[in-house]
């Protein structure tokens, strides 16, 4: 399935860059809850410091679950992305750009980012959740 989803952006809220406003499901569609995932090895360590690794790592765990699952990118029909440092995730969105576009090509689901004072893990500096609809 090449595009599951119909994106909803309506002309109202002006274009969306780096996210959609909505998505909706195609009929019978399985819905798959990721878990909030944070840049930590298989051990469960956090093996990098930078922001970027940390999210590319965050990611790529999630995309881990979705294909376990049966899915892929493009099956993502919403994400959250928790930060503790809204200035660092501003100074690094050129960096974030690019691992984007190689883990999830041009695909932007339903996006949320939100800036917390803490995360279970004290190194993390990032976590991401997620929703797909698997056909």
């Amino acid at each position: 399935m090449s595009r599951p989803f119909d994106l909803i952006n309506p002309r109202d809220l002006g274009e969306p860059r780096g996210f959609a406003h909505g998505l909706v499901a195609p009929v019978g569609g399985r819905l798959l809850f990721v878990a909030g995932q944070i840049g930590a090895e298989t051990d469960g360590r956090i093996a990098v410091d930078g922001f970027v690794e940390q999210f590319e790592r965050a990611l790529a765990r999630v995309l881990t679950v979705v294909h376990e699952a049966g899915g892929e990118p493009q099956h993502i029909a919403r994400m959250t992305v928790y930060v503790t440092t809204m200035e660092r995730y501003r100074a690094s969105r050129a960096a974030l750009r690019d691992v984007w576009q190689r883990h999830m090509g041009s695909h932007y689901p339903a996006m949320a980012l939100v800036e917390v004072t803490a995360l279970v893990d004290p190194q993390a500096l990032v976590e991401i959740d997620a929703t797909a609809v698997l056909s």
